[in-house]
């Protein structure tokens, strides 16, 4: 009686395959036989004034001093800090922290950051302000923790002005 034997054989497979080979080394200087190498570092400071253009700087400089806006409409804040319960600190860039938001796509917010000392001043004075422009009661939301308040609605142009006027 005769047995066959049938084997099903995948076409992708090469079966005809050689062996792995042994992994193949590159040669390095340190394998050169018989030769030493001294490695020198010369060090140049003429050259690093041209590293130290690609350096980033580590902290933001000071802004120039402008009589009034700038060019480019930046403001400076007044030299002599106002007189309020309330002090609003400018961004890293020298900025007045205003600024819009739009959540779930169609909620207007305005936020206004970096408030330090007596914040519900601040939000009364904000809200008083805000009432005198739109003719009614706005909803505001103070967080003390994160020293910020949301306003319902975007004005971020209206209170960045008026905290120029106030000297912020």
């Amino acid at each position: 009686m005769t047995t066959r034997f049938c084997m099903r054989v995948n076409p992708w497979l090469n079966l005809s395959r050689a062996p792995p080979r042994a992994p193949v080394f590159l040669r390095t200087a340190s394998n050169t036989a018989g030769k030493k190498r001294s490695t020198t570092v010369v060090e140049s400071t003429e050259e690093y004034k041209y590293v130290e253009r690609l350096i980033p700087p580590t902290q933001i400089p000071s802004p120039p001093h402008h009589d009034g806006p700038a060019p480019s409409g930046w403001t400076p804040p007044s030299a002599v800090p106002p007189a309020f319960p309330y002090m609003i600190r400018r961004s890293r860039m020298h900025n007045i922290p205003v600024y819009t938001d739009i959540t779930n796509n169609s909620r207007k917010t305005t936020l206004l950051r970096k408030i330090e000392g007596d914040i519900w001043a601040l939000e009364k004075d904000v809200r008083e302000y805000l009432e005198q422009l739109t003719g009614k009661v706005l909803p505001t939301q103070v967080n003390e923790v994160t020293r910020s308040i949301r306003i319902k609605g975007h004005f971020d142009k209206e209170l960045k002005d008026w905290l120029l006027k106030k000297g912020f």
